[in-house]
């Protein structure tokens, strides 16, 4: 298993715990984006990146961990994470189960780039990949 895939792991360990507040793995000018149909977001910088979860997690009344179905990695700088979150919408009070998919692109050890994928069919539609 490469250094790379390691570091992937050890990051989503922390996300099925519903830990977000580990930053020591993403590169200082981090491009952090979250590819949602109705409201995408792009950021730059470690502080951009903790603002962008933090609204994100607002929208969530009861989130529960992210549970991960599989870890693909796509060479010898990019990891796929594949799997699924559940929560209770905040201004909705809607049950939610959704698919993800998150694009790790990593550089001298750290993730320089952090594409979230609302909808896993299009992260493996724009990579060139078959589930």
């Amino acid at each position: 298993m490469s250094e790379n895939l390691d570091l992937v792991r050890s990051i989503h360990a922390d996300w099925e715990r519903g830990d977000f507040r580990r930053v020591d793995w993403a590169h200082i000018d981090i491009e952090f984006v979250r590819d949602i149909q109705l409201d995408p977001d792009r950021t730059e910088g470690i502080a951009g990146m903790a603002s962008a979860w933090r609204r994100w997690l607002d929208e969530w009344q009861d989130f529960r961990p992210v549970e991960v179905d599989e870890y693909r990695e796509l060479d010898d700088g990019r990891v796929l994470v594949a799997g699924r979150i559940r929560g209770r919408g905040r201004a909705s009070g809607v049950e939610v189960e959704k698919r993800f998919a998150n694009l790790f692109e990593l550089r001298e050890g750290r993730v320089a780039r952090l594409v979230l994928y609302e909808d896993p069919d299009r992260a493996f539609a724009d990579l060139g990949l078959e589930e």
